[in-house]
């Protein structure tokens, strides 16, 4: 295995893997999660990294989807293959697992408008909504099978319901009639499936029948009157037929899920497996974390790296890079800096991009895809095997150079430590010149000075540390790339308090190389927090700047597309007035032309009084074109009268949508009429209808008759119309009238999707008006409201245009 289970285990790789169980939905998921291992083949990384972005992708779209994959399924369709019969709740685990595996394919298939890799996966499920169905209607709980399971367990039943009510009637004569002083208590019991009735020891001969118990007291009698011994023998035999029909139908079940058992079988491990990669996306999300971009070439390049085991709202983020400049790195400082959380950060992002999972890093951080990752972090001091402290790490080390190769990462934690200063820095820099040549990644920590030179001298060897704040005592956890740390003693013994003339001996003791080294690092050390405060100020600059230049531009944009639009508008605008004036001329013109034509006098003026009012309403058609109003004129009086009872067949004029028609039904009592315009049907009132006897006058009471154009002009604005209509409290019949008007309405509003809102509580409203849209050749579809807007107490209508 290339990745061994103890540094797994020092990396607390599987604290990772137990976040990643309590994620997954399914026991099926979990134990997936739970045995998940780091791969070292690329491209099985990069499928893992892909499954695990386009679950969280479609948990940020669409929500986390609904998963039921019972494990006993599996074992449930191999026993039923093999001819086994299987218990109600068995049957309802498989239907879980069949609604399951619909919903998830209608999950993948219903508003998103994107592909992912998950797509092919879950496309595999075969769904059986028959055999789900016929499950949950049969069994309604694992101790209940319905009576619509079969024709002959509903009539079993039945019998079963009508014997017992017949010896209950024939049982209380005893509760209620003059024998209720023979019984202990005025109740009806069972005693070994039958009914009987609690007789007093004293009167066990005046109640005739069968005892079939007594009390521990022999006080109590429960005998069982003769008169319901053949009802109590028919009710036992009732019960019997009752269970072997249970039986028949649980073995019918079994055997077609002995025939669907691969069906099953299938559908379980997708589920299984797309409940895994959801875990995955989930554990993703919580932690904060994202995807990096995976490499075949031998780096590693954190930005704003966080260990997933510590309090996200506390850590410091790391920026650190091997396999670019440099090879190996070396990381100084003080304890308690944040040197191994370093070591240990580097070691379990890197096995947790290889399993799959996205880190808790910046998504431009690049990991490799390493063969091992070699480990010797902590103290592993044993007695029993009699080893110190430096012999368990030489041990460690000493398997780590046997495996060592050019696509390992390894980390050192206090390398030659436990020994003379001088033998374990010169043996700790042999080491790493040894991992070097194998041509590993190596990071580790010290505090020897001579691995700190080395570093500095060393070509591809680069110094680290992790800041130390003297003034508070306290680490920052920042980790600085290219400057070697300090120890801190002297300044930290002396915070503490410890004697000024002991620190300056110390000082005076150590040799001046050292001294002077020292010196410098704290020198750089200076320079360089100078030069983060200047770089983070610039930086500042920078960003501010960016939001602002970003701002300006947006703005400039948003005002050349208002102006690009406004000119857009205005120029249609003045084309269709343009338009709107040479149609208008142009129809002018032929109306003169058609006058001149005429000799007769009298004709000429009724073609001009004809030809004016055409001319008007055509301008005010054009008028409508830039105006934004679709406009409807009648030019009626309101006390008009029909002339004549109207009859099927007779050509109307409507008034509210101004078009004409011909009558195609009549209701006498209620004055209304179903009238055929175009395509349109519709219901209207005696009103709203003058009559067309080959002439478009209509007579008005008490004046002459004059063309269409001279009376009141009625304008109605179709932008009134509204989107939906509420039906709420009415019968069917009722509820279809104002339906049937309002779909008129809206087609003449040219609205092709309304919403009508019925409510749901019974749902008969909603099947009545339902019945009709069936039928209605002006409705294209129909179904119910999405989720949140209504859902089952609104219906959306999409009408034919």
């Amino acid at each position: 295995m290339p990745f061994s289970r103890k540094m797994l285990d020092t990396l607390e790789y599987g604290k990772i893997i137990a976040m990643l169980g309590d994620a997954a939905a399914t026991p099926g998921a979990r134990a997936m999660a739970l045995s998940l291992l780091p791969s070292d083949d690329y491209d099985t990384v990069i499928t893992r990294q892909l499954h695990t972005k386009d679950a969280k992708r479609l948990i940020l779209y669409k929500s986390f989807p609904s998963f039921s994959a019972p494990e006993s399924v599996l074992s449930s369709a191999d026993r039923a293959y093999k001819g086994a019969v299987l218990s109600p709740s068995e049957l309802l685990d498989i239907a879980s697992l069949l609604h399951s595996a619909r919903g998830l394919l209608d999950y993948i298939n219903t508003d998103i408008p994107f592909t992912t890799s998950l797509d092919e996966i879950i496309r595999r499920i075969i769904p059986n909504r028959v055999f789900e169905d016929k499950i949950t209607k049969a069994i309604l709980s694992e101790d209940m099978i319905a009576d619509e399971a079969s024709p002959a367990l509903a009539e079993i039943r039945r019998k079963i319901r009508a014997t017992n009510n017949q010896i209950k009637d024939a049982l209380q004569s005893y509760i209620g009639g003059n024998r209720i002083s023979y019984l202990q208590e005025n109740i009806v019991t069972m005693r070994n499936g039958r009914y009987v009735v609690p007789v007093k020891a004293e009167y066990k001969n005046e109640v005739k029948g069968l005892v079939h118990d007594t009390s521990s007291t022999g006080a109590t009698l429960f005998i069982e009157p003769m008169s319901v011994v053949n009802a109590n023998n028919e009710l036992k035999s009732l019960t019997a037929q009752e269970t072997h029909e249970i039986e028949r139908i649980l073995s019918a079940f079994s055997a077609e899920v002995g025939e669907l058992s691969s069906v099953l079988t299938l559908d379980y491990h997708v589920i299984t497996e797309i409940a895994f990669y959801f875990a995955c996306a989930s554990l993703a999300i919580s932690m904060k974390a994202e995807e990096p971009n995976v490499t075949g070439r031998r780096m590693l390049d954190l930005k704003r790296a966080r260990h997933p085991l510590l309090d996200k709202q506390k850590v410091v983020p790391i920026d650190v890079s091997i396999g670019k400049e440099f090879d190996t790195l070396i990381i100084t400082g003080p304890n308690t800096g944040g040197k191994t959380v370093t070591l240990k950060t580097l070691g379990l992002l890197t096995v947790m991009t290889a399993a799959g999972l996205q880190i808790p890093a910046s998504e431009e951080s690049v990991v490799g895809v390493f063969d091992s990752v070699l480990v010797d972090i902590g103290d592993e001091q044993s007695i029993e095997e009699s080893l110190s402290t430096f012999s368990s790490h030489m041990v460690n080390i000493v398997d780590i150079l046997k495996k060592v190769s050019n696509k390992s990462l390894v980390l050192f934690d206090e390398l030659g430590a436990g020994t003379d200063p001088v033998e374990g820095a010169a043996l700790a820099i042999a080491i790493l010149e040894k991992t070097q040549m194998a041509g590993a990644l190596s990071a580790s920590t010290t505090h020897y000075a001579e691995l700190k030179a080395y570093a500095l001298e060393t070509p591809r060897v680069q110094n680290a540390s992790c800041e130390f704040d003297v003034e508070t005592l306290r680490p920052t956890y920042k980790l600085i790339v290219g400057t070697p740390g300090k120890s801190n003693a002297f300044a930290i013994s002396e915070k503490l308090g410890l004697d000024e003339s002991i620190i300056d001996r110390a000082g005076a003791l150590i040799e001046r190389d050292n001294k002077r080294f020292e010196d410098v690092i704290e020198r750089l050390d200076t320079d360089r927090a100078k030069m983060e405060k200047e770089k983070e100020k610039a930086e500042a600059m920078r960003l501010e700047y960016e939001r602002f230049k970003e701002k300006a531009e947006a703005e400039i944009r948003n005002k050349i597309e208002e102006q690009e639009s406004e000119i857009s508008k205005q120029v249609e605008k003045a084309r269709q007035i343009l338009g709107s004036a040479r149609a208008s001329s142009e129809f002018i013109f032929r109306q003169l032309e058609e006058i001149k034509k005429q000799e007769d006098r009298e004709k000429r003026n009724e073609l001009m009084q004809k030809a004016r009012e055409e001319i008007r309403v055509h301008l005010r058609d054009s008028e409508a074109l830039f105006e934004g109003l679709q406009v409807r004129e009648v030019s009626l009086d309101d006390d008009y009268h029909l002339p004549r009872p109207l009859k099927v067949g007779d050509a109307v004029y409507l008034v509210g949508i101004g078009k004409e028609g011909t009558v195609l039904s009549v209701d006498e009592k209620k004055k209304n009429y179903q009238v055929q315009s175009g395509i349109l049907k519709t219901k209207v009132g005696e009103s709203e209808l003058r009559l067309l006897d080959g002439s478009t006058k209509f007579k008005r009471k008490g004046a002459e008759k004059k063309p269409v154009g001279e009376g009141k002009v009625k304008k109605t604005l179709v932008s009134t119309f509204k989107p939906e209509v509420d039906v709420r409290g009415m019968i069917g019949d009722d509820a279809w009238f104002v339906v049937d008007k309002y779909l008129d309405d809206a087609i003449m509003a040219s609205v092709n999707k309304v919403r009508v809102i019925h409510g749901k509580g019974t749902g008969a409203l909603r099947a009545a008006l339902w019945k009709y849209f069936k039928a209605d050749r002006r409705i294209k579809n129909f179904e119910h409201a999405a989720y949140g807007e209504g859902d089952a107490g609104v219906t959306v209508i999409e009408l034919r245009q």
